[in-house]
């Protein structure tokens, strides 16, 4: 399929053709969480499979989608969105609140968000892993977006005297593999503890990395 088919234009049954086109929209890629977080996969589903799972036909799909890896790439970006707006909205939160405090608030609001649907976590740690050279890429970016919200947040720590003054990027990065491996891992049922204990040991190491030995806060 060279290119995705022409949707219809105008009103019909009260809506327009952009409310349709996003209420399909939606319905594919809850479909997709369904099929690519669950069973089977993203490998062996079909379009087929997809449109049925979604109560849409295999026409409408190429109306919004040109292949499956279409979707997987916007529902990882999905996935990515959700959980990027409930640590925003923890950062806002806990704007005022101690470092230590801030942290905590901000990793307790990221693993409930990502670890509440368990596809959600497939998509993310799974799924988007070796398909293609281009999710490959997307994958980086949007790991390199949780990388530049630590590095601001430890700029604007150690501006406040809360943090040591260094480059926090290359640390960041690091430490962005940590929280994966294991959020992915405590899923997976690999390691035994509790969800807070998960982020209570994320928000140590992340700590450790902003305080290292030797270093005191500004009097």
């Amino acid at each position: 399929m060279a290119g995705r088919l022409k949707a219809p234009t105008g009103r019909y049954g009260g809506r327009s053709a952009e409310e349709r086109q996003a209420e399909r929209r939606r319905r594919f890629l809850d479909a997709a969480l369904q099929l690519f977080g669950g069973t089977p996969g993203y490998r062996a589903t079909t379009v087929a499979a997809l449109s049925e799972a979604a109560g849409l036909s295999t026409r409408q799909f190429y109306e919004e989608f040109r292949t499956l890896e279409d979707v997987l790439a916007a529902l990882h970006l999905q996935v990515n969105d959700w959980a990027e707006g409930a640590v925003r909205t923890a950062v806002a939160g806990a704007e005022d609140r101690p470092l230590a405090e801030r942290v905590t608030a901000i990793f307790h609001a990221y693993a409930a968000n990502v670890t509440a649907d368990p596809r959600r976590i497939r998509i993310t740690f799974v799924e988007i892993i070796g398909v293609s050279a281009r999710l490959e890429e997307q994958r980086l970016a949007r790991r390199a977006r949780w990388v530049d919200l630590i590095c601001a947040e430890a700029t604007a720590a150690a501006a406040r005297g809360e943090a040591a003054p260094r480059g926090y990027r290359l640390a960041a990065t690091a430490f962005i593999g940590s929280v994966n491996g294991l959020l992915h891992d405590w899923s997976a049922g690999w390691v035994e503890a509790t969800l807070d204990e998960v982020v209570d040991e994320l928000v140590r190491q992340l700590l450790g990395i902003l305080r290292p030995v030797g270093w005191s806060p500004a009097r």
